[in-house]
């Protein structure tokens, strides 16, 4: 009979499983081809994403978890200066499903963010991309490869997304 602290242990290592299984599935560095639209309902095909040579996130998230909502405020606080300072843009893919998504849009902007919240009520670019956890972010360099990703939030882990960004910038 398992305890309540081996329950919690095995539950964590099962994560850290699915974590690994998902990054090493994902072998492409390329966007997957997939339409998708955005909150204004205008449709955007993940795989022609561009900007300029500049780097790329891409952060997968579902208004009902805590987690991801918390790391986008947290993004949002400084994502003016990340742009003005390394040009990056994000792109907020909320994987809620068709019931839900319809209160992705009222849900992103009483929150103020100012990137793309884009819907993926299919989940296509979410097994395409192998998300099994969120927040996950994916870091593209300016030619539009995947270079790093990042799974689940801490306080404070926009501070290592940003350390990331300026990698891919000098590089």
């Amino acid at each position: 009979m398992m305890t309540q602290l081996n329950k919690i242990v095995f539950l964590c290592i099962l994560i850290l499983c699915v974590q690994k299984l998902s990054f090493a599935q994902n072998t492409d560095s390329t966007l997957p081809s997939v339409s998708l639209k955005n909150i204004k309902g205008q449709s955007i095909n993940i795989s022609e994403i561009t900007n300029g040579n500049k780097p790329i996130l891409i952060c997968f998230w579902k208004t009902c978890c805590k987690s991801p909502c918390e790391y986008l405020d947290a993004v949002a606080e400084v994502y003016e200066d990340w742009v003005d300072e390394t040009g990056v843009v994000l792109y907020a893919v909320a994987i809620d499903n068709t019931r839900s998504s319809s209160r992705v849009a009222p849900f992103a902007n009483s929150h103020g963010w100012g990137f793309e919240v884009l819907l993926d009520p299919n989940s296509e670019l979410k097994r395409a991309m192998n998300v099994a956890l969120t927040p996950h972010t994916f870091l593209l360099n300016g030619k539009g490869e995947i270079v790093w990703q990042k799974t689940l939030y801490v306080n404070g882990d926009e501070d290592l997304i940003y350390e990331q960004i300026e990698k891919v910038i000098s590089e």
